[in-house]
């Protein structure tokens, strides 16, 4: 399939428009971090640094921890830009310029996303990591991708519209399991992510313009499935699964706890939880 200049815009140096990389600057190991600044904490713990892009809030680098090559990428908050993410990074990877058509060996990235996040359940206090194995999504990038979701996928989907039919109905995906296998141990929680597009009325919070979902976060704390639970909420997994998916690729999230949106707290030492979530994504990563 060739694809026209105005749907695929490269730079003047070849490389995809906003993340400005080309094939060879990713690892086949990748982790998002939504913070561009927050590339720094891990790029610390490399041994070398081979590539560093940016562009605009997009911030790419690529090194090596022992001989573990790896891309940490800062995207910005919202499923939006993981939209832009994920298709550039195919593109930048897997599609050939040249041709104007995709490879027939594909590349398939481990995609882990190392974020922040607000438990939704009171046993997750802050500085507790929380893996994501599902991720319902609250935005609608899945209406406009061709995504069919499997027999399990479609159960959960219909439990929750039948307890909760009062909030609006997000659509439920599954993370790579046996990704998600690599991050468990007994310090961790697992459950459902999920995944706002915003960060104060679609996740229940009031400010001044009045909100209509206010008990939303008391509506997914109490949902339970078959031992599945809601366990955090975020802005950006429903769409990492989504793209990972139809990609062929791995992909999940860990996050840190910074708040207990049931208890109303929020962490006070920012610091050292976020150094917490550095440490055991690189120790993962490097695993792979």
């Amino acid at each position: 399939m060739k694809l026209a200049e105005s749907e695929l815009i490269f730079n003047e140096s070849g490389r995809i428009y906003h993340l400005n990389v080309s094939g060879e600057d990713i690892a086949d190991i990748v982790i998002l971090v939504g913070d561009p600044n927050r590339v720094d904490k891990f790029v610390k713990h490399f041994d070398k640094i081979e590539v560093e892009r940016r562009k605009r809030e997009f911030r790419t680098v690529t090194g090596t921890i022992g001989s573990k090559r790896i891309t940490v990428i800062g995207t910005g908050i919202g499923t939006d830009n993981i939209d832009i993410v994920m298709n550039e990074l195919d593109i930048a990877v897997n599609y050939d310029r040249e041709t104007q058509t995709w490879k027939e060996n594909r590349r398939r990235l481990t995609v882990i996303r190392a974020g922040t996040t607000g438990a939704l359940q009171n046993e997750i206090r802050a500085g507790d990591l929380v893996v994501s194995s599902w991720a319902a999504g609250f935005d609608n990038l899945a209406s406009y991708y061709e995504w069919d979701p499997d027999s399990e996928e479609r159960a959960v989907r219909t439990a929750f519209i039948s307890f909760a039919p009062h909030v609006p109905t997000p659509y439920f995906i599954k993370a790579n399991q046996g990704l998600v296998e690599k991050f468990k141990n007994d310090n961790v929680f697992v459950g459902i992510t999920a995944t706002a597009p915003g960060f104060y009325g679609p996740q229940g919070r009031q400010a001044f313009a009045k909100i209509r979902y206010s008990l939303l976060p008391e509506v997914l704390h109490k949902f339970e499935y078959n031992g599945l639970r809601f366990t955090n909420f975020e802005m950006e997994t429903s769409a990492l699964l989504l793209l990972a998916q139809l990609m062929g690729w791995q992909a999940t999230t860990v996050c840190v706890a910074l708040a207990g949106r049931l208890a109303g707290t929020f962490t006070k030492d920012y610091s050292a939880t976020i150094e917490k979530l550095v440490r055991y994504t690189i120790e993962v990563a490097i695993r792979l």
